[in-house]
Protein backbone atom coordinates (compact mmCIF):
# COMPACT_ATOMS: atom_id res chain seq x y z
CA UNK A 1 0.00 0.00 0.00
CA UNK A 2 0.99 3.80 -1.03
CA UNK A 3 -0.78 6.76 -0.03
CA UNK A 4 -4.53 6.39 1.37
CA UNK A 5 -7.22 9.26 0.74
CA UNK A 6 -8.54 8.58 4.39
CA UNK A 7 -10.81 11.57 3.80
CA UNK A 8 -13.29 13.17 1.32
CA UNK A 9 -11.16 16.41 1.27
CA UNK A 10 -7.90 15.51 0.79
CA UNK A 11 -6.43 16.57 -1.94
CA UNK A 12 -3.82 15.80 -4.85
CA UNK A 13 -0.59 13.69 -3.38
CA UNK A 14 1.49 14.64 -6.19
CA UNK A 15 4.70 15.97 -5.99
CA UNK A 16 4.98 19.38 -6.01
CA UNK A 17 8.30 21.23 -5.69
CA UNK A 18 8.40 22.74 -2.13
CA UNK A 19 10.23 26.07 -3.73
CA UNK A 20 7.37 27.35 -5.89
CA UNK A 21 4.94 27.04 -2.07
CA UNK A 22 5.27 30.35 0.30
CA UNK A 23 7.43 30.44 3.12
CA UNK A 24 6.04 28.74 6.24
CA UNK A 25 6.58 28.71 10.29
CA UNK A 26 6.96 24.94 10.50
CA UNK A 27 6.84 23.91 14.53
CA UNK A 28 8.82 20.45 14.85
CA UNK A 29 8.56 18.93 18.12
CA UNK A 30 10.91 16.36 19.50
CA UNK A 31 14.09 18.73 19.25
CA UNK A 32 16.23 16.02 20.63
CA UNK A 33 14.85 12.61 19.31
CA UNK A 34 16.34 11.20 15.99
CA UNK A 35 13.96 12.74 13.40
CA UNK A 36 13.04 16.49 13.63
CA UNK A 37 16.94 16.85 13.62
CA UNK A 38 16.69 15.47 10.58
CA UNK A 39 13.77 16.89 9.23
CA UNK A 40 14.83 20.69 9.93
CA UNK A 41 18.34 20.23 7.58
CA UNK A 42 15.93 19.39 4.68
CA UNK A 43 13.36 21.69 5.13
CA UNK A 44 13.82 24.61 2.27
CA UNK A 45 15.77 27.73 3.81
CA UNK A 46 13.18 30.01 3.08
CA UNK A 47 10.46 28.66 5.34
CA UNK A 48 10.73 29.61 9.72
CA UNK A 49 11.65 27.13 11.79
CA UNK A 50 10.91 26.52 15.40
CA UNK A 51 12.47 23.39 17.34
CA UNK A 52 10.92 22.38 20.27
CA UNK A 53 11.73 20.32 23.22
CA UNK A 54 12.22 20.18 27.39
CA UNK A 55 16.07 20.70 26.97
CA UNK A 56 18.33 22.63 24.25
CA UNK A 57 19.52 20.38 21.12
CA UNK A 58 22.61 19.23 21.77
CA UNK A 59 23.65 19.77 18.69
CA UNK A 60 23.60 23.27 17.17
CA UNK A 61 20.99 23.83 14.01
CA UNK A 62 21.38 25.62 11.11
CA UNK A 63 21.39 29.44 11.00
CA UNK A 64 17.59 30.62 11.11
CA UNK A 65 16.34 27.34 13.37
CA UNK A 66 15.30 29.03 16.35
CA UNK A 67 14.63 26.89 19.90
CA UNK A 68 11.98 27.03 22.09
CA UNK A 69 11.79 25.03 25.43
CA UNK A 70 8.29 23.66 26.13
CA UNK A 71 6.64 20.07 27.71
CA UNK A 72 4.57 18.12 26.99
CA UNK A 73 2.85 18.08 31.18
CA UNK A 74 2.43 21.96 30.40
CA UNK A 75 -0.16 23.00 27.76
CA UNK A 76 1.19 26.55 28.43
CA UNK A 77 4.11 26.06 27.04
CA UNK A 78 3.24 24.20 24.28
CA UNK A 79 0.50 26.77 23.00
CA UNK A 80 3.11 29.68 23.45
CA UNK A 81 6.16 27.23 21.28
CA UNK A 82 2.52 26.53 18.79
CA UNK A 83 1.35 29.41 17.88
CA UNK A 84 1.71 31.32 14.68
CA UNK A 85 2.31 27.74 13.10
CA UNK A 86 1.75 27.30 9.68
CA UNK A 87 2.13 23.31 10.13
CA UNK A 88 3.23 21.32 13.28
CA UNK A 89 5.39 17.90 12.90
CA UNK A 90 4.11 15.77 15.68
CA UNK A 91 6.55 12.83 17.52
CA UNK A 92 5.55 11.72 20.52
CA UNK A 93 7.53 8.32 21.84
CA UNK A 94 5.61 7.17 25.45
CA UNK A 95 2.65 5.47 25.16
CA UNK A 96 2.29 5.39 28.35
CA UNK A 97 1.77 8.76 28.98
CA UNK A 98 -1.27 9.49 26.36
CA UNK A 99 -1.85 12.88 28.50
CA UNK A 100 1.22 14.38 26.20
CA UNK A 101 -0.38 13.21 22.78
CA UNK A 102 -4.00 15.17 23.98
CA UNK A 103 -1.88 18.31 25.45
CA UNK A 104 -0.48 18.42 22.05
CA UNK A 105 -3.18 18.53 19.79
CA UNK A 106 -5.65 20.45 22.55
CA UNK A 107 -2.40 23.30 22.09
CA UNK A 108 -2.77 22.85 18.30
CA UNK A 109 -6.24 23.60 18.03
CA UNK A 110 -6.27 26.61 20.34
CA UNK A 111 -2.74 28.20 18.95
CA UNK A 112 -4.38 27.88 15.23
CA UNK A 113 -1.90 25.77 14.00
CA UNK A 114 -2.93 25.33 10.04
CA UNK A 115 -1.69 21.23 9.41
CA UNK A 116 -0.61 18.65 11.48
CA UNK A 117 2.49 15.92 10.22
CA UNK A 118 1.82 13.68 12.83
CA UNK A 119 4.88 10.69 12.63
CA UNK A 120 2.96 7.32 13.38
CA UNK A 121 3.57 3.75 12.55
CA UNK A 122 2.93 1.63 9.49
CA UNK A 123 1.42 -1.00 12.28
CA UNK A 124 -1.87 0.82 12.69
CA UNK A 125 -3.07 -0.56 8.96
CA UNK A 126 -2.85 -4.04 10.64
CA UNK A 127 -5.73 -5.76 11.76
CA UNK A 128 -3.81 -8.16 13.84
CA UNK A 129 -1.65 -5.59 15.86
CA UNK A 130 -3.49 -4.98 19.09
CA UNK A 131 0.17 -4.15 20.84
CA UNK A 132 0.14 -0.78 23.40
CA UNK A 133 2.35 0.70 20.87
CA UNK A 134 -0.28 0.07 17.95
CA UNK A 135 -3.34 1.02 19.93
CA UNK A 136 -1.80 4.13 21.39
CA UNK A 137 -0.46 5.39 17.28
CA UNK A 138 -4.10 4.80 16.17
CA UNK A 139 -5.74 6.61 19.15
CA UNK A 140 -3.33 9.39 18.28
CA UNK A 141 -4.31 9.24 14.68
CA UNK A 142 -7.92 9.59 15.46
CA UNK A 143 -7.49 12.34 18.15
CA UNK A 144 -5.71 14.59 15.14
CA UNK A 145 -8.09 13.52 12.46
CA UNK A 146 -11.18 14.48 14.85
CA UNK A 147 -9.43 18.16 15.78
CA UNK A 148 -10.67 19.93 12.67
CA UNK A 149 -6.64 20.67 11.39
CA UNK A 150 -5.91 19.27 8.11
CA UNK A 151 -3.72 16.60 8.60
CA UNK A 152 -1.07 14.22 7.04
CA UNK A 153 0.58 10.77 8.93
CA UNK A 154 3.22 9.29 8.02
CA UNK A 155 3.91 5.98 8.63
CA UNK A 156 7.37 3.77 8.49
CA UNK A 157 8.08 0.87 9.07
CA UNK A 158 10.88 0.00 11.99
CA UNK A 159 13.99 2.12 11.61
CA UNK A 160 16.86 0.86 10.39
CA UNK A 161 19.00 2.75 12.64
CA UNK A 162 17.34 -0.39 15.42
CA UNK A 163 20.30 -2.05 14.40
CA UNK A 164 22.37 0.47 16.90
CA UNK A 165 21.68 -1.95 19.44
CA UNK A 166 23.44 -4.34 18.32
CA UNK A 167 26.95 -1.80 17.94
CA UNK A 168 28.62 -3.08 21.25
CA UNK A 169 27.78 -6.91 20.77
CA UNK A 170 29.54 -6.22 17.57
CA UNK A 171 32.52 -4.27 18.60
CA UNK A 172 33.20 -6.50 21.82
CA UNK A 173 32.10 -10.09 20.39
CA UNK A 174 31.60 -9.57 16.81
CA UNK A 175 27.92 -10.94 17.24
CA UNK A 176 24.19 -9.73 16.72
CA UNK A 177 21.87 -11.17 19.11
CA UNK A 178 17.90 -11.08 17.48
CA UNK A 179 15.15 -12.86 18.13
CA UNK A 180 13.74 -14.77 14.77
CA UNK A 181 17.12 -13.71 13.35
CA UNK A 182 15.58 -14.99 10.13
CA UNK A 183 12.26 -13.02 9.93
CA UNK A 184 12.42 -9.60 7.66
CA UNK A 185 11.19 -5.94 7.88
CA UNK A 186 11.18 -4.08 5.05
CA UNK A 187 13.08 -1.67 7.74
CA UNK A 188 13.49 2.35 6.52
CA UNK A 189 16.09 4.82 6.86
CA UNK A 190 15.14 7.70 9.14
CA UNK A 191 17.09 10.30 6.84
CA UNK A 192 14.38 9.09 4.02
CA UNK A 193 11.52 10.04 6.93
CA UNK A 194 13.05 12.61 7.22
CA UNK A 195 13.04 13.89 3.48
CA UNK A 196 9.27 12.64 3.10
CA UNK A 197 8.46 14.62 6.45
CA UNK A 198 9.86 17.61 5.14
CA UNK A 199 8.51 17.91 1.93
CA UNK A 200 5.05 17.29 3.31
CA UNK A 201 5.53 20.21 5.76
CA UNK A 202 6.92 22.55 3.52
CA UNK A 203 3.52 22.87 1.03
CA UNK A 204 0.19 22.33 1.58
CA UNK A 205 -0.75 19.34 -1.05
CA UNK A 206 -0.57 16.89 1.18
CA UNK A 207 -3.55 17.27 3.47
CA UNK A 208 -5.89 14.15 4.81
CA UNK A 209 -2.74 11.89 3.72
CA UNK A 210 -1.69 8.87 5.13
CA UNK A 211 1.84 7.56 3.93
CA UNK A 212 3.21 4.34 4.94
CA UNK A 213 6.81 4.37 4.48
CA UNK A 214 9.29 1.55 3.67
CA UNK A 215 12.81 0.98 2.23
CA UNK A 216 13.37 -0.83 -0.81
CA UNK A 217 13.55 -4.35 0.58
CA UNK A 218 12.59 -6.33 3.10
CA UNK A 219 15.78 -7.93 5.51
CA UNK A 220 16.33 -10.34 8.27
CA UNK A 221 18.51 -9.66 11.48
CA UNK A 222 20.64 -12.39 9.57
CA UNK A 223 20.80 -10.61 6.32
CA UNK A 224 21.44 -7.34 7.98
CA UNK A 225 24.41 -9.22 10.17
CA UNK A 226 25.71 -10.34 6.96
CA UNK A 227 25.81 -6.30 5.14
CA UNK A 228 27.75 -5.11 8.65
CA UNK A 229 30.26 -7.39 8.42
CA UNK A 230 31.08 -7.38 4.74
CA UNK A 231 31.15 -3.07 5.12
CA UNK A 232 33.34 -4.28 8.34
CA UNK A 233 35.46 -6.60 6.42
CA UNK A 234 35.41 -9.20 8.96
CA UNK A 235 33.28 -11.93 10.07
CA UNK A 236 29.87 -11.55 12.25
CA UNK A 237 27.74 -14.40 13.90
CA UNK A 238 24.13 -13.74 14.16
CA UNK A 239 22.83 -15.44 17.06
CA UNK A 240 19.25 -16.47 18.20
CA UNK A 241 17.30 -14.81 20.79
CA UNK A 242 15.04 -17.13 22.74
CA UNK A 243 11.29 -14.78 23.87
CA UNK A 244 12.70 -14.62 27.19
CA UNK A 245 15.94 -13.45 26.53
CA UNK A 246 14.74 -11.50 23.95
CA UNK A 247 11.71 -9.79 26.31
CA UNK A 248 14.74 -9.02 29.19
CA UNK A 249 16.82 -6.98 26.79
CA UNK A 250 13.32 -4.98 25.87
CA UNK A 251 12.88 -4.51 29.83
CA UNK A 252 16.52 -3.47 30.23
CA UNK A 253 15.61 -0.04 27.75
CA UNK A 254 11.79 -0.07 28.44
CA UNK A 255 9.17 -0.57 30.88
CA UNK A 256 7.54 -4.07 31.28
CA UNK A 257 4.51 -3.07 29.02
CA UNK A 258 6.56 -1.68 26.53
CA UNK A 259 8.84 -4.97 26.05
CA UNK A 260 5.62 -6.83 25.72
CA UNK A 261 4.32 -4.60 23.23
CA UNK A 262 7.49 -5.47 21.36
CA UNK A 263 7.51 -8.91 21.43
CA UNK A 264 4.49 -8.69 19.86
CA UNK A 265 5.62 -6.61 16.86
CA UNK A 266 8.21 -9.55 16.58
CA UNK A 267 5.86 -12.34 16.22
CA UNK A 268 4.02 -10.29 13.82
CA UNK A 269 6.97 -9.70 11.86
CA UNK A 270 7.46 -13.72 12.19
CA UNK A 271 4.55 -14.32 10.56
CA UNK A 272 5.33 -11.92 7.71
CA UNK A 273 3.27 -8.65 8.69
CA UNK A 274 6.07 -6.35 8.50
CA UNK A 275 7.94 -7.67 4.67
CA UNK A 276 5.67 -5.52 1.99
CA UNK A 277 7.10 -2.94 0.73
CA UNK A 278 5.80 0.28 -1.12
CA UNK A 279 7.13 3.17 -3.10
CA UNK A 280 6.51 6.39 -1.31
CA UNK A 281 9.82 7.36 -0.39
CA UNK A 282 10.52 7.65 -4.24
CA UNK A 283 7.08 9.04 -5.37
CA UNK A 284 7.57 11.81 -2.86
CA UNK A 285 11.61 12.79 -2.79
CA UNK A 286 12.01 11.87 -6.16
CA UNK A 287 15.16 9.15 -5.56
CA UNK A 288 14.61 5.10 -4.57
CA UNK A 289 14.49 4.45 -0.99
CA UNK A 290 18.23 3.84 1.10
CA UNK A 291 19.41 0.31 1.09
CA UNK A 292 20.35 -0.77 4.22
CA UNK A 293 23.74 -1.20 2.83
CA UNK A 294 23.59 2.28 2.22
CA UNK A 295 22.48 3.28 5.42
CA UNK A 296 25.24 0.85 7.27
CA UNK A 297 27.88 2.49 4.88
CA UNK A 298 27.16 5.94 6.38
CA UNK A 299 26.85 4.91 10.18
CA UNK A 300 30.02 2.35 9.72
CA UNK A 301 31.98 4.73 12.54
CA UNK A 302 29.20 2.84 15.03
CA UNK A 303 29.54 -0.68 14.62
CA UNK A 304 33.44 -0.58 13.73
Amino acid sequence: MTATAADPRHTDPRHTDPRHTDPRHIVLTGATGQIAPLVARHLDARHRITLTSRTAPAAAQRAGVRHVACDYDDPGSLLHAFRGADALFVVTNDPTRPGHDRNIVRAAIEAGVGHIVKLSAAAVHDSRAHDLITRWQRANEERIRDSGIPWTMIQPRSFMSHALAWAPDIRRDGVVHALHPHSRNACIAPEDIAQVSARVLGDGGHHFQSYQLTGPQPLSAHEQCAVLSELLGRPLVCRELSRQEAHARYARRYSPAMADALLAGAERQLAGAKAGTTDTVERLTGRPATTFAEWAAGHLDRFA
